[in-house]
């Protein structure tokens, strides 16, 4: 269906405002955001980058963050249609990358079946920002071909990954998992990625990754749900899986047995 043309004096970006450290954000989101006269900010979106909207643009929180009450996805999507149409400059100012996890994909078609044509800002996805905290890349030349970004948290009646069948493939060619929002689900992920990766496997959690509240562990795949509950980490918290951090320097307890179980 050919969507009507509809004049528009308004314009919308989609922002991402990186991992939480303020200074990671891009020279071009800041540029979006002086520009913006309307600011759609998400839950997990630092404040601080919020200095460099102009003083006459209207801020609107629309948090999104699972387990917790969020703003609809659907009014968001309304709202930014509107004042599009209304001539307003919105940023929608999301945390990381917006096309990693952060719906972007799902607002730029919605409005550009409205007829809007949607700009991209990307952000430091907070995967990477995790990895980089700890000391370790992603890939390797010895360690790791690859890396594979997933969710661990599935939408309402969605399918969960299969765990068993990416672990063989990561087995097979060495990859390094990185996993969104696998802490409710530590446990079938743990169970899932031990049926084909050695339960000595590399494992690490980072909890608000490049923000000074950062907390981490490191500690092995057999141990990973266990770790998660002993060092009381929570969402919004990045697992990593992969011999890429092997020989990492990171807080942890018992660190000689921790040592010896990744030797294996």
């Amino acid at each position: 269906m050919q969507v009507p043309h509809i004049p528009l004096t308004g314009s919308c970006t989609l922002v991402g405002a990186g991992p939480g450290d303020p200074e990671l954000l891009t020279l071009k989101a800041v540029k979006a955001i002086a520009r913006a006269t309307l600011i759609l900010v998400d839950d997990l979106v630092n404040e601080a980058v919020l200095v460099h909207a102009q003083p006459g643009a209207r801020i609107v929180h629309v948090g999104k963050r699972g387990g917790c009450s969020s703003t609809p996805q659907s009014f968001i999507e309304k709202l930014m249609i509107t004042a599009v149409r209304e001539g307003e400059h919105v940023v929608r100012l999301k945390g990381g990358d917006p096309y990693v996890f952060g719906r972007g994909g799902e607002e730029v078609q919605h409005l550009g079946e409205a007829g809007i044509r949607v700009e991209v800002v990307n952000g430091i996805t907070s995967g990477l920002a995790a990895a980089s905290s700890l000391g370790a890349p992603l890939t390797h030349r010895d360690h790791a071909h690859g890396v594979l970004f997933i969710t661990g948290h599935a939408k309402p009646g969605g399918r969960m990954p299969d765990w068993a069948a990416l672990a063989a493939t990561a087995h097979a060619e060495q990859l390094t998992f990185v996993i969104y929002m696998g802490v409710s689900g530590a446990q079938q992920i743990e169970a899932g990625l031990l049926s084909g990766l050695p339960g000595s496997t590399p494992a690490a959690l980072v909890q608000h990754a490049s923000l000074p509240t950062q907390r981490q562990a490191l500690t092995t795949l057999d141990q990973l749900h266990a770790t998660l509950v002993r060092e009381e980490l929570g969402s919004p918290c990045i697992i990593v899986v992969g011999d890429v951090l092997r020989g990492v320097a990171c807080a942890a307890n018992n660190v000689p047995e921790l040592a010896r179980r990744m030797a294996v």
